[in-house]
């Protein structure tokens, strides 16, 4: 019927689980692997555009896939309709003693999923390297496949300057995050593929600057709206987390850069630019 197709690729598959080792590209598991893979091939190229979550996703696809045309690949990124979540100190005392969060640590969070792409044994390790730490607070809030891994640690390690939690309704959630004061993204060190975790946007949201453990790191750096880490080594997690406090600055500049960035009209007016 002559319909254009524009592709919002935001995740890189099935490269994603050879990463990951559920599959492979040698072996039986490769049948599994050249079957998505063709599947892949195919979408890419019934697509008339392909909006990627960043440049480096872009050159990503168009270096895996000479056979598409880099013409009709663009970045085209996750994005909200934004929603200042930030609280007042008012609102932010009160939301802490709630929740059993002290009033006087600077508190890092961690939100979202916790399964086998964010590398959950990466993060138990980097809690045990901080937890003796006096001034820092560690809260994690989530649930997945692999939480049973964080709350045994939690449990049997006792550690006194981390909290860990089942997911919450969006509501408690997004107001709990904006009473902490760095938001931490993890994401496993096998990937070879950028990736973009949509929980950067909730962070953003609520004016935090943002500890990245993820490749996603150099656009936090350059943004000048936080710090950025290797996702396999420990030391150089610690001695990041040494160095930061409280950062309003970086908090201020970390919702700019969201409104400069990535709400919707962004999106709305980078795929209307190619379907009219």
């Amino acid at each position: 019927d002559g319909a254009k197709s524009y592709l919002l690729l935001k995740d890189i598959f099935p490269q994603n689980a050879v990463d990951l080792g559920m599959m492979s590209k040698a072996g039986v598991k490769s049948l599994i692997y050249r079957y998505f893979r063709k599947k892949e091939k195919k979408l890419y190229a019934l697509s008339d555009y392909i909006g990627c979550m960043s440049g480096a996703n872009v050159k990503y696809v168009i270096d895996h896939n000479p056979e598409v045309n880099p013409a009709k690949v663009e970045v085209c990124c996750n994005a909200v309709e934004v929603i200042d979540q930030s609280v007042d100190e008012k609102t932010r005392k009160i939301i802490r003693e709630k929740y059993g969060i002290p009033q006087d640590k600077t508190v890092f969070v961690y939100g979202g999923n916790l399964g086998k792409p964010q590398g959950v044994p990466f993060l138990i390790e980097c809690l045990r390297r901080v937890q003796n730490l006096k001034e820092e607070f560690f809260l994690i809030i989530g649930s997945g496949s692999d939480f049973e891994k964080l709350e045994r640690f939690v449990n049997e390690e006792r550690p006194e300057n981390m909290k860990i939690m089942n997911s919450l309704p969006k509501d408690d959630y997004d107001s709990m995050v904006g009473a902490c004061d760095i938001g931490m993204i993890f994401l496993d060190h096998r990937f070879t593929i950028p990736n973009f975790p949509s929980r950067l946007l909730t962070y953003m949201q609520a004016k935090l600057p943002i500890l990245s453990v993820t490749d996603i790191g150099k656009i936090i750096v350059d943004g000048g709206f936080g710090w950025w880490c290797e996702s396999n080594n420990v030391d150089e997690f610690y001695t990041c987390v040494k160095k930061i406090k409280h950062d309003q600055k970086r908090g201020k500049l970390s919702y700019q850069y969201l409104l400069d960035h990535y709400t919707v009209e962004h999106v709305y007016n980078t795929i209307v630019k190619r379907l009219t």
